[in-house]
């Protein structure tokens, strides 16, 4: 089975939205509202026109999806509230099956970008102690952050990386892999 081509206008506002996000991100910490809340508005508008009523689902299926993933991050302070929102907005216009692999690309890119940083800052192996912690915590089902601070992505003392670039590099792989395949 081949997953769908994403139409011009998705991948337009895709990358319109993932990069100025991205540019925010990095330069002032944080992912503004207005943007987010235009995502999600002009996702279900373009879909809505393009593909009426089902256009109009598949928004509403990708922003409940990717809501409801980041949710869970976000309670567990591992990301921000303007990741969480984000990732709707691109989930409202990419739709759930082209979300998910935005967020797996973004997951994927935003390791390799997290390793580097570790590796720089020389914390390797205070990490993977956390790591370990962090699972050992879930798995007893308390929140990490309850027993150290630095687990909290808004405590000073946690080593961070703007997740919006994370996003937006995943969101260029995915426009590009999906450039390439329509072309095959």
């Amino acid at each position: 089975m081949t997953t769908p081509h994403i139409d011009a206008a998705p991948i337009v506002l895709l990358l319109a939205v993932s990069l100025t996000a991205a540019v925010y991100d990095f330069r002032f910490r944080r992912i503004p509202n207005w943007l987010n809340l235009a995502g999600v508005l002009a996702g279900i508008a373009v879909n809505t026109w393009i593909s009426g009523l089902s256009g109009l689902k598949s928004s509403a299926a990708g922003l409940g999806l990717a809501f409801a993933v980041y949710i869970v991050l976000y309670l567990l302070r591992a990301m921000g509230a303007g990741d969480v929102k984000l990732m709707a907005a691109l989930g409202a216009i990419a739709g759930p099956d082209a979300w998910i692999r935005i967020f797996l690309l973004a997951c994927i890119l935003g390791g390799v970008i997290a390793i580097i940083l570790l590796l720089t800052k020389g914390r390797v192996a205070t990490t993977l102690w956390n790591v370990g912690f962090i699972l050992k915590e879930l798995s007893q089902f308390r929140a990490p952050y309850m027993k150290r601070e630095e687990l909290d992505v808004h405590n000073p003392k946690a080593v961070t990386l703007p997740h919006g670039v994370s996003i937006a590099l995943g969101v260029l792989v995915f426009v590009v892999l999906d450039l390439l395949r329509g072309r095959g």
